[in-house]
Order: structure tokens, then sequence, then C-alpha cells
């Protein structure tokens, strides 16, 4: 399936490109418009790059806390660091595998989490945030013929931003 997305400036922009794409032939159900009145980002499905960022931090975590846990003992154990004098020195190994497993927690939430902010959402943190800014989008859906005929059609009302996508096939 290939998309057509483009950004306007104004919901009236949005509902005249509506309305010429329908005229001109193209199916009501092949074009969905977002915005402040419309369909919402979560509805019609962009991704959440919050999520995906709380999705890779949780992914990273899961093997970064205990590694991190077993290199804060080792280091400990190698170095005979003594972090609390009073205390026998096993329970120091300990501590410091507790420094280590906070030490890759933090990695996880920066990386993983700072990675799914900026990378992990593709084009949508954009989407997003020019809906925020009360911007309308028309997506367009179907065969390239079909693309091809938004396109032109779309162009006249020159949006801010116009780019197709092809959605890949499971092979």
């Amino acid at each position: 399936m290939n998309y057509l997305v483009a950004v306007l400036a104004n919901k009236q922009q949005a509902e005249e490109a509506y309305s010429i794409l329908k005229k001109d032939g193209i199916s009501p159900e092949k074009v969905t418009i977002l915005g402040d009145g419309y369909q919402s980002a979560d509805e019609f499905g962009l991704i959440n790059p919050n999520q995906q960022g709380l999705k890779r931090a949780k992914k990273l975590a899961y093997w970064l806390i205990p590694f991190g846990f077993a290199t804060g003992y080792l280091f400990n154990l190698l170095t005979n660091i003594e972090i609390f004098s009073f205390v026998n020195p096993i329970i120091n190994h300990i501590i410091g595998g507790i420094l280590g497993a906070v030490s890759g927690l933090l990695g996880a939430i920066v990386v993983g989490g700072g990675v799914g902010l900026t990378v992990g959402s593709g084009d949508a943190l954009t989407y997003r945030n020019r809906l925020n800014a009360g911007r309308y989008i028309i997506i367009t859906k179907g065969t390239d013929s079909l693309i091809s005929q938004a396109t032109r059609l779309l162009r006249q009302f020159e949006p801010e931003y116009i780019q197709g996508y092809t959605e890949p096939t499971n092979a």
C-alpha cells in the first residue's frame, strides 16, 4: 500500500483539498484528515515516540541492570575499595554491584529512551508536532496511480510538506 502525506496550513485548506480529491474520483475511504475536529494522530495510528522510547529503555534495562551489577561487584572485588569501612567486605562488594546496577538502569533510560524518542519514531514526531501547531494533515492511501493523481491535486494548495511512503511488504 502506498501513502501520500500532505501538511496543510489550516482547516479550510484541508477541507477544500478533501473536496477536490473527492470530486476527482478518489474514494472518501482512501482519504483521511488529521487535525483539530478530525482524527487525532493516536486514532490514526501514528507511532507515539514516548511509548517507543519507554519500550526501548525496558529492552535495554533487561540486560544492562544484571550486567551492571556483575561489573560493579567485580570492580569492587578487584580494587578492594571500601565504600563503607564499618561493614563486611562482602557487603561492600554487593553495594558496588548495586551501584553498577543503578548505572546500568541509568544507561538504559538515557540511551534506550533517547534513541526511542529521536530515531524510533521516524517522521511521526514531525507530524505530531505539526498537528500540535494547528496544522492539518491529509493522508491518501492507494495504488501508485492514485497517489500520483492525489499528488497532482494537492500540490495546488502549496502544502508545507508533502511526502510519499510505501508500506513494506512481508516477504
